[in-house]
Parts: C-alpha cells; sequence; structure tokens
C-alpha cells in the first residue's frame, strides 16, 4: 500500500495549519477555542472556494496566511471572533 505523495504545495498548507495550532497553544484558556474555530473556518473556507491546479490563487492564500499568522501570534492578540 503506496501512501499518496504531497505536493509541495499541500506539505505548505499542512505546515501553515500545523503552526496555527501551535500558536493557538499559546493563547489564553478561555480563547482557544474560538482560536482553533477560526483557523479552521478559514481554511474550509479556502479550501471550498479553490481548485486544486489554481496554484497562484493557493501560493497568494498560503503568504496571506502566514501574514495572518504573523499577527494572530502577537501576545497583545488575546481573542478572536468569526464574522
Amino acid at each position: 500500500m503506496n501512501p499518496r505523495k504531497l505536493s509541495g504545495l499541500q506539505k505548505d498548507a499542512l505546515r501553515l495549519y500545523r503552526d496555527c495550532l501551535r500558536a493557538i497553544e499559546k493563547k489564553p484558556e478561555e480563547s482557544k477555542a474560538r482560536f482553533q474555530a477560526f483557523a479552521r473556518h478559514e481554511f474550509e473556507k479556502n479550501i471550498a472556494s479553490l481548485r486544486r491546479t489554481d496554484v497562484k490563487a493557493i501560493e497568494h492564500l498560503l503568504r496571506v496566511g502566514r501574514r495572518r499568522l504573523e499577527q494572530y501570534q502577537s501576545p497583545n492578540v488575546r481573542d478572536i471572533t468569526i464574522v
């Protein structure tokens, strides 16, 4: 049984998601669930709107996601809501 190899973009997306989950662990206990829900919502929203072959859009979303992650990692950001 051969496990399917992931493309570079798939690996990047998984790495970003794992980094988000790691960053959430550093947030206050009372807001961790909201941060998790937000991260999941953002990934699911973008998965539904993209084709696998749309490389430029995926690369753009990965860059946007990295920038957002840097912003949300700030100790000043203590809570988040999904709009």
